[in-house]
């Protein structure tokens, strides 16, 4: 059956849209009629062409967390102000730019219009909101604080955001110049390598192993270069599939937590996301055991979510949560386990998390910082002993050669 999307007037008179399935207009009067609305307006929607799916699929398909932001902000804003929940998720729409997001937010209008609680209706919209937010607002829901817990998800997403622009900042030097030096290897071995290859064939002289390497890596590049971008894009895909394995996941994981100038930015920041995590989930009134679960859910690294989810089971059989955090002392600062103990005495735990947070928060800041200034004499390392690989294995047979001569 097509679908049409409509502009019906409820009852008191105000404005309905949305998108539905029916076999005709009169169909589509009769189901709205139903729900207690008058058709206006009904427009058959067209399906997309091919052109439009192709851009479709090649487009970035997920929310920004930005526009996860000022949505969270404008939601509590006009639930303050007394603006009906069905009317806000209408302006919501209208204002969002992600088609993606304003889909999203059409269906969650229709299935509160219908009688659906908002977190059971943001819980089938699980791509885009995440199980801390859904049970951050079922519990504002439940006690009537939906507009302070909208003000706690606002700035524990404010602080996330922050975090992750400055650990983007500090790796585009990196990055940049990594991308320079493959680039320029490939336009070496494409442009100059063969060239020697054939005058050192013409000469005859015995190669060496490293030489060798070099021209037969050489001459394949020159005669099938245009495979290099497919290379580039198959290994990028199978990177991306390995990362989704749990053995790829633990491979890598493990990886970032023994490197001496990661690991230390690693533990920081996904301390930082535990702790202000769970503070904001105590904050809005969820009970303990589900706050560790759902921080195990919302951590990437697998070691942190192993660890919150084996502390829930603990903490659920009796346990205090300092004293079985001391069993994950290797990823989890010592600062972080006092904290939590002196929580649990004082009865102020949220509080105290929060204020931890802000600490390892601005301890990445700082580290960030300092990370290309780290990594820029690391970098020259590199690149000297890739040169130096380069220019001994080009050179050394013109030595040889001129050795001979004496």
């Amino acid at each position: 059956m097509p679908n049409y999307s409509y502009i019906a007037k409820t009852k008191k008179g105000e404005a309905k849209t949305g998108i539905l399935e029916a076999k005709d207009e009169r169909e589509l009067a009769a189901i709205l009629r139903q729900e207690g609305c008058i058709l206006i307006k009904a427009d058959l929607e067209k399906k997309p062409s091919k052109k439009k799916k192709i851009l479709a699929f090649l487009s970035f398909r997920g929310v920004s967390l930005v526009e996860k932001i000022m949505l969270t902000r404008n939601l509590r804003i006009m639930i303050m102000t007394g603006v009906s929940l069905p009317r806000t998720l209408d302006i919501l729409t209208i204002q969002s730019k992600s088609k993606r997001l304003k889909k999203a937010l059409s269906e969650i209008k229709e299935e509160v219009i219908k009688g659906e609680s908002f977190s059971n209706s943001l819980g089938k919209h699980h791509n885009i909101f995440s199980e801390v937010f859904v049970n951050m607002v079922k519990v504002g829901e439940e006690s009537g604080t939906l507009e302070k817990v909208l003000e706690v998800l606002t700035n524990q997403m404010e602080r996330e955001h922050e975090i992750k622009d400055k650990i983007k900042g500090a790796m585009i030097y990196p990055a940049v110049i990594i991308v320079a030096m493959i680039g320029i290897g490939i336009l070496m071995l494409i442009m100059v390598v063969p060239k020697l290859a054939a005058l050192f064939e013409e000469l005859g002289i015995e190669l060496p192993i490293t030489t060798r390497i070099v021209i037969a890596l050489g001459l394949f590049l020159s005669r099938f270069w245009y495979f290099v971008p497919f290379l580039v894009i198959i290994l990028f895909f199978l990177f991306r599939a390995a990362l989704k394995t749990k053995s790829g996941k633990l491979v890598l994981h493990t990886f970032v937590l023994k490197i001496p100038i990661i690991s230390s930015i690693v533990k920081k920041i996904n301390s930082a996301n535990t702790v202000r995590t769970l503070s904001s989930l105590i904050q809005a009134g969820v009970p303990i055991v589900r706050s560790l679960e759902i921080v195990s859910n919302a951590l990437g690294n697998i070691y942190y979510k192993e660890a919150m989810a084996e502390a829930a089971e603990m903490v659920k059989k009796g346990s205090k949560l300092a004293e079985v955090m001391k069993n994950y002392e290797d990823i989890y600062p010592t600062l972080v386990i006092q904290m939590i103990a002196v929580g649990e005495e004082t009865g102020e735990t949220s509080t105290i998390l929060a204020k931890l947070a802000e600490f390892f928060e601005q301890e990445v800041s700082s580290a960030t910082k300092n990370l290309s200034s780290v990594v820029e004499p690391v970098l020259m390392l590199i690149i000297g002993a890739v040169v130096g690989f380069f220019a001994v294995s080009m050179v050394q047979p013109m030595y040889s050669m001129l050795g001979g001569i004496k």
